[in-house]
């Protein structure tokens, strides 16, 4: 590579030789390349890191153990700096075990701050002048050799992260925020490799899958289960085997022959003859079904009014945006609607009370937590002034 600042690490000596060089100092920039665009299991393809002085870009194929630089994101004398570092922190934890424990993460800090674009791109152009290439977006981070114009791409993604740090810190700082978020960054050392899904079945999330009914239903959920499969055991990502709209319509015309199969838009005639045979016994199995073993949609309780608990949930939502306002901060970065909603439930009647809730932040509570509270008696006052009353005695 031509740039003199930017090394490729691909055997354990390099990596050691960057880590004595870059790896006890104040501070290290760090981003990942997955490929989920391309590949159906999540992995790490490569880690990009920064210093002050130099920018590195580490080939986890190539240099299998890693460990010392798990214990430099671990190092509490060393700042990591990302951004976006969510979806970094659970690759990191899934495949090796990594944790960041003292962690500055720009995007956060840019909400804190309300800028209009918290992308990097959008932050590095307004406070560096820096304009990112986007033509490697959605690559194959997964493929070698990657060509010298795909790592600097890549590597743009931590070069300049240490100088926007700093002027968002400086900012923050001046806004009297910093702590908040701090307090933001410290809740995302305990993020962790998992997925919330509530229990229920992945093809039920699928976009018009709840529309589907008995035999259609059950094509779906067979259909879907043999595309994950299939890119599980080829490890292409699921819309590369058979997008989600085709998918629904193979459900919805239960085609017996590959004649029917290829009518479908978005299957065609390559794919009917490279897997067609595969979906329709797919639909078979859905077909054959004994219709005590068709899957049904289970409806939850029906929820009863709370006249009172809207209440509180309206008054709290009307501070709320009144607050935003008056900080300068997007309502759902201020307080999210959920945070409002389990305030309402709890209904806290002190300060404590109200740091105690799930999701209520400190720096939410000494910054506007007795608003929330007053917010809260008076939905509830409104709902007794309305409610209806009984005759005289």
């Amino acid at each position: 590579m031509s740039d003199p600042q930017l090394s490729f690490i691909d055997t354990g000596t390099a990596l050691q030789s960057l880590l004595s060089d870059v790896g006890h100092g104040p501070l290290l920039a760090v981003d990942t390349e997955a490929a989920s665009f391309h590949r159906y299991h999540d992995r790490v393809y490569l880690i990009q890191v920064s210093s002050r002085t130099r920018t590195a870009i580490v080939d986890p194929l190539a240099v299998t153990d890693l460990a010392a630089l798990g214990e430099v994101l671990a190092d509490p004398g060393v700042e990591i700096v990302f951004h976006d570092a969510d979806y970094d922190l659970r690759l990191l934890d899934q495949q090796y075990g990594f944790r960041a424990t003292r962690l500055f993460d720009t995007r956060v800090a840019a909400q804190l701050l309300n800028e209009p674009g918290i992308g990097l791109a959008a932050l590095l152009e307004k406070y560096l002048g820096v304009r990112l290439d986007k033509r490697f977006q959605r690559a194959d981070w997964s493929t070698r050799p990657l060509s010298p114009e795909m790592l600097r791409y890549a590597a743009d993604d931590t070069r300049h992260l240490p100088a926007l740090r700093d002027i968002l810190r400086g900012r923050l700082a001046e806004r009297g925020r910093l702590t908040w978020a701090e307090e933001e960054f410290a809740l995302l050392e305990q993020v962790r490799w998992g997925s919330a899904d509530n229990g229920e079945p992945a093809y039920l999330r699928l976009k018009g899958a709840r529309t589907l009914r008995g035999r259609h239903l059950a094509a779906l959920r067979e259909l879907f289960q043999w595309r994950e499969e299939t890119a599980a055991r080829t490890d292409r990502a699921a819309f590369r085997i058979l997008n989600t709209e085709p998918l629904l319509e193979i459900a919805k015309s239960l085609p017996t022959d590959l004649a029917g199969l290829r009518t479908i838009r978005g299957v065609g005639t390559e794919l009917a003859e490279r897997r067609g045979r595969e979906m329709l016994e797919a639909v078979r199995r859905a077909l054959d079904l004994a219709e005590r073993d068709l899957p049904r949609i289970e409806r939850g309780p029906r929820r009863i009014p709370d006249p009172a608990f809207e209440a509180r949930v309206e008054q709290l939502k009307a501070k709320r945006n009144e607050l935003a306002t008056r900080l300068d901060l997007a309502p759902g970065v201020l307080c999210p609607n959920g945070t409002l909603e389990a305030i309402a439930r709890a209904q806290p009647g002190t300060l404590d009370e109200l740091r105690a809730i799930p999701g209520v932040r400190r720096w939410q509570a000494e910054t506007f937590g007795q608003a929330l509270l007053d917010a809260a008696v008076m939905g509830k006052d409104e709902t007794e002034r309305k409610a209806p009353r009984g005759p005289p005695s």
